[in-house]
């Protein structure tokens, strides 16, 4: 018996995944969370094989659960945001699986399994789609600097959520920009999210 965790933020898809998989004979979801939060404490709990995380999740996110998890358990993300640069970092992460919701259940089953034998399973598309977009060319401190000037932050607020000078930011910023050939920092930051960079 394959023993899974669910981390996804929607009730509703979390227990529709859980109904689903459950059917399975070989496959049985023995802890559901509404975080990344929690989840290795659950997986230790639990025995948990296969842990099932959405990515954009309040709290802790499923990029940062996945790394939480390393070793404990392996990781399958499942999300609804099939980006390119979404699934470069959950690898990087140490995921072993990525798939977009949209997938049929019985391809998410078997990816489950494919998972919890040791290997990887990827969305053939989005994988293609991954080695098209290349890799993310942004530092961590761009990204960073780039998560905050989404909302339209002042560069004098990111220097102080980040302990950094005003022109360190606004170099960042500029490299950002034009990595992302855009014209401004809010624009950028769109840019980096729409990819899945941030």
């Amino acid at each position: 018996m394959i023993r899974v965790l669910i981390a996804d933020d929607q009730e509703l898809v979390r227990a529709g995944l859980a109904a689903l998989l459950n059917l399975e004979g070989d496959i049985e979801v023995v802890a559901q969370l509404a975080s990344g939060e929690g989840c290795a404490d659950a997986v230790r709990e639990h025995g948990v094989d296969v842990a099932l995380l959405d990515i954009e999740m309040p709290g802790m996110d499923g990029i940062a659960a996945t790394e939480a998890l390393a070793g404990l358990c392996k990781v399958l993300i499942v999300t609804t945001f099939g980006r390119a640069g979404y699934l470069q970092r959950a690898m990087e992460a140490g995921a072993a699986g990525f798939m977009v919701k949209d997938a049929p259940s019985e391809q998410l089953a078997e990816a489950i399994r494919k998972v919890a034998a040791g290997g990887n399973a990827v969305d053939p598309g989005l994988a293609a789609e991954a080695l098209v977009a290349g890799i993310n060319p942004l530092t961590e401190r761009e990204r960073d600097i780039l998560r905050i000037a989404i909302s339209g932050a002042s560069v004098k607020h990111i220097a102080g959520e980040l302990y950094l000078s005003p022109g360190t930011v606004r170099n960042h910023l500029s490299s950002a920009i034009g990595k992302t050939a855009t014209a401004n920092r809010t624009e950028a930051a769109r840019v980096a999210q729409a990819k899945g960079w941030l």
